[in-house]
């Protein structure tokens, strides 16, 4: 016997309820996490995109190319941002 269509949908009306349930409490703890550790957050979302930066800049060091041409990775860098800029408008 096939499930009926009602069936489906209340499964998955309670699967939705679910799921708002569980991300409701994760956002809950994640947003009380903050406010209890606020300078904590800053320090290491400070700290991960300064050493993401570091990290690139080591790896264009050692890129010969770059090192003779230091204009390209301006060029380089600016021809990214345009390319990701114009996917994301196109995505949007």
């Amino acid at each position: 016997m096939e499930p009926h269509h009602t069936d489906i949908s209340d499964e998955l009306k309670k699967l939705e309820h679910i799921t708002n349930t569980l991300g409701g409490k994760v956002v809950h703890v994640r947003d009380s996490a903050f406010k209890r550790f606020p300078f904590a957050f800053i320090f290491l979302t400070s700290f991960g995109l300064v050493a993401t930066l570091y990290g690139f800049e080591k790896v264009i060091d050692q890129i010969p190319y770059f090192i003779e041409n230091p204009h390209m990775v301006l060029v380089s860098g600016i021809v990214t941002l345009i390319v990701t800029g114009t996917l994301y408008k196109k995505l949007s």
